[in-house]
C-alpha cells in the first residue's frame, strides 16, 4: 500500500510515478492548470475535478470543468487552462507513461 497527501501550501505536485515507486503512471494534483499551450505526443492526460471549476481549451474547444467532472485529453491534443476558481482542485493521471515523456510542473 502507498499513501500520500497533497501539500496544500504547494499549488501543484506529483504524488508518485515511475521515478519514485513501482506505480507505472504519474498521479498528481493542482489547484490551477498549466496556462501554456502544450500537448503530449504519446500519453493521455486524465483530469479528475475534486472541487471548484476551471476553464480549459482543448483542440480549440473551450470547456468549463466542475466538481465531479473527468476530462481525458488525448495524445496530440493541444490544451491549456485559462482560468480557475480559488477553490479549484484536480487530480491528474498520465497514461501510458514512457521514459522521456515531459511532465509539466508549472
Amino acid at each position: 500500500m502507498l499513501h500520500y497527501n497533497s501539500d496544500r501550501k504547494q499549488s501543484k505536485g506529483w504524488f508518485f510515478g515511475p521515478w519514485n515507486s513501482e506505480v507505472p503512471v504519474p498521479v498528481g494534483y493542482a489547484n490551477s492548470g498549466v496556462q501554456e499551450e502544450h500537448y503530449h505526443g504519446r500519453m493521455f492526460e486524465i483530469y479528475l475535478v475534486a472541487q471548484g471549476q476551471s476553464t480549459i481549451v482543448v483542440a480549440g474547444i473551450e470547456l468549463t470543468l466542475r466538481q465531479g467532472d473527468v476530462l481525458v485529453v488525448e495524445p496530440g491534443e493541444v490544451h491549456t487552462f485559462t482560468a480557475s476558481s480559488e477553490d479549484y482542485l484536480h487530480f491528474v493521471i498520465h497514461a501510458p507513461f514512457a521514459p522521456g515523456d515531459k511532465i509539466l510542473t508549472q
